[in-house]
């Protein structure tokens, strides 16, 4: 796997190699344009001045305007000199400057060109040196010179060697901006994932008993600032977690040892000597219970483990209200009758709903088992099943104390409310059927709320998004 630092170091080398050679190019391209205007205007104007030297003879005959310099002389500046020559319209060498040792280059489609009396540039060779030539037409100063063309030329050798040195000089310039970049950006990027670094160890450092500790490391830069934020808060989130697992377990191993222990305690009891028939049937009796309350207990567990795991998965069918209703209150019907609590249920309309009976039956059925429960006798339990455009909304009310002062409470695991709840003081069920609840309510994407009713007992409403019923 490749470092990060390494790679923030060779990308920074790059970016800021290849900009220097960007530039380094920019800047010969534009010496060249310059240097190249400034010689083109020099020419230009050695033509001039030849041209004008050429025909202001009175005798007719042409001669340049030139220094006097011996042929050692000229090939010592040569560099500086520049040559010219006159060419009839055929090509034919009238005239050439006198430290010249033989012809310039001959371009005869510049000279047709300049015969016609255009100005033509042209890039040539001339003794070993690559020259500017300018094709320079003499028409304009009339016979007998109308046919003549005057060929200029100047070296380009202090342009190719000033273009050649600094060339030389960006080439050293972008080697040493990319050792020095390279190592720059080491350095630059070693500070850059230092803070990163001690992130990683104060996390590693965590463990399952310091989740609270949380991580201060670079917490106060701002572009560290967010990175801790989220760590710390999924710090504690992971600390919620665990503490709620933690009590969970402590609340079920207590909830599961007490119907074995009372199982326990009465065969143990019932074994101690020789009882008759009916002592040995109720202790069958009671141990029957303990028993159908573990087995309670179990089911509703794996109910919960199965919604933590995203196992429980909703499957929606078409479910006639009415009967879903019937059925509902026939299956409460002895519970509130022995409980002397009147069940009502009623629905909104008639015809179907595509819900998932199994689970929506347990939403109902956990909340009327719990009305039925908490409500004292002669009071009343009452269910409403309705349908809108944005979901399904079910009201389960009862008669009972209410939800207490804490009724966001009432969902948590193992949790009870007030014993005042409880009619006779004591407290019946497992104390998951509204975990239960909220877990399948939760997985269906809809919402549950529960709080007291102001003529008293308590209310819990259900709503269902619309995408449950297409």
């Amino acid at each position: 796997m490749r470092s990060f630092r390494a790679q923030l170091a060779v990308r920074f080398a790059v970016v800021m190699t290849v900009a220097v050679v960007a530039i380094s190019l920019a800047s010969l391209w534009a010496l060249r344009v310059v240097l190249d205007r400034e010689l083109n205007a020099a020419i230009l104007n050695v033509a001039s001045i030849q041209a004008a030297s050429l025909v202001d003879s009175p005798d007719g005959a042409m001669h340049f305007h030139e220094w006097q310099l011996t042929p050692e002389e000229a090939v010592s500046v040569r560099d500086l000199v520049q040559y010219a020559q006159v060419w009839s319209e055929s090509g034919q060498s009238l005239l050439r400057s006198q430290f010249m040792a033989g012809d310039l280059p001959l371009d005869r489609e510049a000279l047709r060109e300049a015969s016609e009396g255009e100005l033509v540039w042209r890039e040539q060779s001339f003794e070993n040196l690559s020259v500017r030539s300018v094709y320079y037409p003499l028409g304009r100063f009339g016979p007998p010179h109308d046919r003549h063309v005057l060929q200029v030329a100047a070296p380009l050798t202090s342009r190719d060697d000033m273009v050649r040195r600094l060339a030389a000089f960006f080439t050293a310039l972008a080697g040493a901006v990319l050792v020095g970049s390279a190592a720059g950006g080491w350095w630059l990027a070693g500070r850059a994932v230092r803070p990163v670094h001690e992130v990683i160890d104060q996390a590693e450092a965590i463990g399952a008993g310091s989740l609270d500790r949380g991580i201060q490391a670079w917490s106060d830069t701002r572009e560290y600032h967010r990175l801790v934020e989220v760590l710390n808060t999924m710090l504690g989130r992971i600390q919620r977690t665990f503490e709620t697992q933690t009590r969970f377990t402590a609340d079920a191993s207590h909830e599961l040892r007490s119907p074995l222990t009372a199982l326990r305690g009465e065969i143990e009891i019932a074994l101690r000597r020789e009882r008759p028939p009916e002592e040995y049937r109720a202790v069958l009796r009671s141990s029957l219970e303990e028993i159908l309350r573990l087995s309670r207990i179990t089911e509703d567990l794996l109910t919960l483990a199965r919604a933590d795991a995203g196992v429980l998965v909703p499957r929606s069918e078409a479910v006639d209200v009415q009967t879903f209703a019937d059925r509902l209150t026939e299956r409460f019907r002895r519970a509130s009758e022995e409980a002397e609590v009147a069940l009502h249920i009623e629905t909104e309309f008639a015809g179907t709903l595509p819900i998932d009976a199994s689970l929506l039956g347990q939403v109902v059925g956990n909340l009327v088992d719990n009305g039925l429960k908490f409500t004292p006798a002669g009071g009343q339990v009452s269910v409403w099943l309705g349908g809108t455009e944005t979901g399904i909304h079910i009201t389960v009310t009862d008669t009972g104390p209410g939800v207490g002062a804490e009724p966001e409470r009432l969902f948590d695991r193992f949790y009870r409310a007030d014993t005042a709840r409880t009619p006779g003081g004591a407290t019946p069920g497992t104390g998951l059927g509204l975990a239960i609840v909220h877990a399948i309510v939760e997985r269906l994407s809809g919402s549950i709320e529960a709080r007291n009713r102001t003529q008293g007992g308590a209310r819990f409403d259900v709503h269902l998004p619309a995408a449950d019923r297409a």
